[in-house]
C-alpha cells in the first residue's frame, strides 16, 4: 500500500512482468558457471588452511607433473605492487592489498586465503593437483576477534601498520599514530559538545552490544572464466555485480589497457554487495594468457564461507543522555569493526548512519577498524548501518521504558527532518522520517494486541527505525529506436533485484509509450560508458536518470526529425504523451515516426553518461512479534511488518520483494546467522548445514507498507529501497525479546543456547 497520492503516471507504479523472468524460471538464463568454450580449462584455487602463517616455501613440481596440468600460478606471476587505488563503488582498496587477496606472498592472514592455482584440462584433475602443491608454513598466532587485535602485546598482523587517524568535524584531518597497531585507521565524527549535555542530562544509559559476522548467503558461488585472445584481447564472463571493476582490477593486474579488456555480465545469482570484487578472474585470466587457453573458475559453497568476505563481526559502547521529557541530547559512542584481513570495515558507513533518524544536536562517535585473522569484510547490504543501529535502538527502547512513554512516539519525538545534519556533518535533504514512523504508528500490526500463544511461550513486540544514506555513482544509458516503433535499451548495471524492468518502466514513461515496446539489456564494458557497481541501492536513482536523460536526448532529436517532415522551424515541433506536435495541429505518435526515420536520415539512438550526486536518503520502521519457548531458548518470528520510505515505488512489487528479502537476512543476523572459529582460526560451520540462514519455514508472511515521499532530485522521486530493510531487523527482534522475557540480549545471534543460558539464570 502507498500513505501518499502521487502523480497520475501511465508505466511508473504497475506491476509488468520482468523480461528475465521466462528464461530464469525454464533454466534458460546463463550464470557464470554455464559457460563453456572451445579447449577450456578448468581452474582451482590451493586455499591456506591457516589463519595466520608464514610461507616458507611452495613447490609446484608434484602438480605439474601430473597428466592433464597445464599451469599453476603463485603471487610470483602477479605484477609488484604500486601505490593505485582500485574503486569498487561501494569501496575503494589499495592495490597492494588486492594483490595479496588474490594469492599470499609472505604471510597468510586467514584461513582460506589463496596461495596458489592449477589449470587444468578436467575439474577433477585440477582437483587432485591441488593436495600435490606442497606449501610449508611457519603458524603463527592468530587474532580472532576485534577485542583480541587490540589488546597490548597482540600479535601484528601487517608489521608496519600503524593507525591513520581522521576526524570530521566538518573539516577534514589526519594523521598517523607513532606504533605498530593492528587498529588500522580511527574516525572521530564530533558535534556540539557531548561531554557537557551528558553531563546535564536528566537519565543516561549506556551498553556495550556485539554482532557476529553473517554471510550475504546468495545462492550462486562466485566464478569466473577468462580467454586470451591471440590478438592481445582479454574476455571475462563473470557473476558480478560489477564488471567494470573487474575490467579495472584484472588490466591493472596484468599490466595491459582497459580497453583491451571486455568483461560480460552474465545472469547474477544474487550478491547483496558480495560480489563487487574480484575473487576468481584475476587468476584465470593470469592462467589463459600463460596457457593461450580459456579457463574457467568457480566456488564451492566451503569455499565461498571462508573465502569471500561476510560482513563485519562488530562490537560498540554507546551512551545517550536524555532529558526527563524525552529529549536526546547526546551520545557517544566506540565502534570497533572487524575489517578481517585487510583494512576496510564498513566502521565509518556504520557511525554515519547510526544516529541519522534522529535530531541529537551533541554526538562524539569513534570508529576503528581493526584487523583479525578472518577474511577480508566485505559489503552487505547497507554495510555497518545494521549493527551500529543495533546499539542506539536499544538504548532508545530502554528509554522509553525508563519513561513509560510509547516507544514509536518517543521515536517521533526526536525524528530527524530537513536541514538536520547527520553525523558525518551532511544536512538532511528532503527527507520521510516522520512520515514513515507515522505510518509505523497508524499500522494495524501496531495498533494490535499480542494476545496469548495457545503453545505457552512468551510473546513480545519490539520496534526499531533504520536509516541510509543511498548511493549516486556514475551510470551509462543507450536507447535505440526500431523501425516498428520499439527501443532497445542498453544499460550497464547488472540486474539482480528487477532493475531492468524498473529502468525499462522510467525509459517508457520518459517517452510516454509502452512497457511492451522497451527491451532492456545488460550488455558488456565494450558496448556502454562506464558505470559504477549495482550496490548502495543506486541503480533505480542513477541509471534511472540516465534512461530519462536518454529519452530525452531522443525526444530532441525526434523533433528536429518532424520538423524536417513538416518542413518547420525545430522550436515548433515538441514531444508529449508520446507523439510528436507541429504547427497547425501536426501529430505524429512516436510509433509512426520509428516507422519514417530510416528514410529522414536513419534510426536514432538517445544516449546519456551522468553522475547524479543527490540520493534521496531513506528510513524504516520494522514491528516484529516473538514467540519464546522458554525450555529450548528458541526464537519464534509471528508476525513482521515493515514500513519504509521508498520516494516513489517504480514497480511496487519488487520494492516490496526488496523489503521482504531485507527483513529475511537482518532476521537471520539477528537470530542464527555467525561465523563459528576454532581457537586457531578454523571456520567450525563452512557449510549450508551448519552455517543456519532462515528458510520460509522461519519466517512468517512479511508484511510491507509502502511510504511514498519524492526525492525531488529524481525526475520520478526515486529513492533507493535495497539497503534499508536489513537495518532494524536486530534491534527490533532484540526488543521483541526483551518485551517477551525481561531480557536484553546484547549481544547476536539470539541462537537457543545464548538464550536458555540466561533464561535458566533467571
Amino acid at each position: 500500500m502507498t500513505t501518499e497520492t502521487k502523480p497520475a503516471y501511465n508505466v511508473v507504479g504497475t506491476r509488468p512482468l520482468r523480461p528475465d523472468g521466462v528464461d530464469k524460471v525454464t533454466g534458460r538464463a546463463r550464470y557464470g558457471a554455464d559457460i563453456s568454450l572451445p579447449g577450456m580449462l578448468y581452474g582451482r584455487i590451493k586455499r591456506s588452511p591457516h589463519a595466520h602463517a608464514r610461507i616458507l616455501s611452495i613447490d609446484a613440481s608434484k602438480a605439474l607433473a601430473l597428466d592433464g596440468v597445464k599451469c599453476v600460478i603463485t603471487h610470483e606471476d602477479l605484477p609488484g605492487a604500486s601505490d593505485a587505488v582500485i574503486d569498487f563503488g561501494e569501496s575503494v582498496s589499495p592495490y597492494k592489498w588486492v594483490l595479496e587477496q588474490t594469492f599470499a606472498s609472505e604471510k597468510v592472514l586467514y584461513q582460506g586465503q589463496p596461495v596458489a592455482a592449477v589449470a587444468a584440462t578436467d575439474s577433477h584433475i585440477a582437483e587432485d593437483a591441488l593436495s600435490l602443491i606442497e606449501v610449508e608454513y611457519e603458524v603463527l598466532q592468530p587474532v580472532l576477534s576485534v577485542h583480541e587485535a587490540m589488546a597490548d602485546g597482540a600479535p601484528i598482523l601487517h608489521e608496519g601498520m600503524k593507525t591513520v587517524e581522521m576526524v570530521a568535524r566538518f573539516v577534514p584531518g589526519d594523521g598517523r599514530g607513532e606504533a605498530e597497531s593492528n587498529i588500522a585507521s580511527q574516525l572521530d565524527m564530533v558535534q556540539g559538545d557531548a561531554g557537557a549535555a551528558m553531563a546535564a542530562a536528566d537519565i543516561v544509559l549506556e551498553g556495550e552490544f556485539e554482532t557476529a559476522a553473517a554471510h550475504q548467503g546468495y545462492i550462486e558461488p562466485q566464478s569466473g572464466t577468462a580467454m586470451w585472445n591471440s590478438d592481445g584481447t582479454l574476455t571475462i564472463w563473470t557473476s558480478s555485480q560489477g564488471p567494470f571493476a573487474i575490467r579495472d582490477t584484472v588490466a591493472q593486474m596484468l599490466g595491459i589497457s582497459q580497453a583491451n579488456v571486455k568483461v560480460v555480465p552474465m545472469e547474477i545469482g544474487g550478491g547483496f554487495g558480495g560480489k563487487t570484487k574480484p575473487y576468481m578472474e584475476p587468476a584465470a585470466a593470469l592462467m589463459s594468457r600463460a596457457t593461450g587457453r580459456p579457463v574457467r573458475m568457480y566456488m564451492n559453497r566451503e569455499e565461498v564461507l571462508i573465502g569471500t568476505g561476510p560482513t563485519s563481526a562488530t562490537y560498540v559502547r554507546c551512551r545517550l543522555g536524555a532529558m526527563n521529557d524525552g529529549t536526546i541530547v547526546a551520545v557517544e559512542a566506540t565502534l570497533a569493526y572487524e575489517a578481517g584481513a585487510f583494512p576496510g570495515s564498513p566502521v565509518g558507513a556504520g557511525a554515519g548512519c547510526m544516529l541519522s533518524t534522529y535530531d541529537i544536536p551533541n554526538l562524539s562517535i569513534n570508529a576503528l577498524d581493526v584487523v583479525t585473522s578472518k577474511p577480508k569484510a566485505h559489503a552487505y547490504r547497507a554495510p555497518g548501518s545494521p549493527q551500529a543501529t543495533f546499539a542506539v535502538e536499544s538504548l532508545i527502547d530502554q528509554l522509553a521504558e525508563r519513561l513509560e512513554r510509547d516507544p514509536m512516539e518517543l521515536r517521533a519525538q526526536n525524528a530527524s527532518r530537513e536541514g538536520v545534519r547527520r553525523a558525518d556533518g551532511v544536512p538532511m535533504p528532503v527527507i520521510g522520517a516522520e512520515e514513515t514512523m507515522q505510518a509505523a504508528m497508524d499500522s494495524p500490526h501496531y495498533r494490535s494486541e499480542l494476545g496469548i500463544d495457545e503453545d505457552g511461550r512468551l510473546l513480545g513486540r519490539g520496534v526499531s527505525m533504520g536509516f541510509w544514506h543511498n548511493g549516486g555513482m556514475e551510470s551509462s544509458a543507450y536507447a535505440m529506436t526500431n523501425a516498428d516503433g520499439t527501443v532497445n535499451l542498453s544499460v550497464g548495471s547488472v540486474d539482480i533485484g528487477g532493475q531492468r524492468a524498473g529502468l525499462a518502466m522510467q525509459f517508457a514513461e520518459s517517452m510516454g509509450i509502452g512497457y511492451e515496446q522497451v527491451r532492456p539489456q545488460v550488455v558488456d564494458t565494450d558496448q556502454i560508458g562506464f558505470t559504477h557497481v549495482t550496490g548502495g541501492s543506486r541503480v533505480t536513482y542513477a541509471t534511472g536518470i540516465a534512461v530519462h536523460e536518454a529519452a530525452l536526448d531522443m525526444q530532441q532529436q525526434l523533433a528536429a526529425r518532424a520538423a524536417t517532415i513538416w518542413d518547420c522551424d525545430e522550436s515548433a515541433v515538441s514531444y508529449a504523451d508520446g507523439a510528436l506536435h507541429g504547427p497547425d495541429g501536426q501529430s505524429m505518435s512516436f510509433r509512426e515516426i520509428c516507422g519514417q526515420l530510416q528514410r529522414t536520415g536513419g534510426l536514432i539512438q538517445g544516449a546519456a553518461d551522468v553522475l547524479p550526486n543527490r540520493p534521496g536518503p531513506a528510513f524504516g520502521c520494522h514491528i516484529v512479534d516473538v514467540a519464546v519457548d522458554r525450555d529450548t531458548g528458541k526464537v519464534d518470528v509471528v508476525r513482521y511488518s515493515a514500513v519504509q520510505d521508498v520516494g516513489t515505488a517504480i514497480h511496487p512489487s519488487y520494492v516490496e520483494g526488496q523489503v521482504q528479502g531485507g527483513v529475511a537476512q537482518g532476521a537471520g543476523m539477528a537470530l542464527t546467522e555467525e561465523y563459528v572459529y576454532s581457537d586457531s582460526g578454523v571456520m567450525e560451520n563452512a557449510s549450508l548445514l551448519d552455517y543456519r540462514m532462515p528458510t520460509s519455514l522461519d519466517l512468517p508472511e512479511i508484511e510491507t507498507i509502502l511510504v511514498e515521499v519524492p526525492n525531488p532530485s529524481h525526475p520520478y522521486g526515486v529513492r533507493g529501497v535495497g539497503e534499508v530493510p536489513i537495518v532494524p531487523p536486530l534491534a527490533a527482534i532484540a526488543n521483541a525479546v526483551y518485551d517477551a522475557t525481561g531480557l536484553r540480549m546484547n549481544s547476536l545471534p539470539i541462537s537457543p543456547p545464548k538464550l536458555l543460558d540466561r533464561l535458566l539464570e533467571e
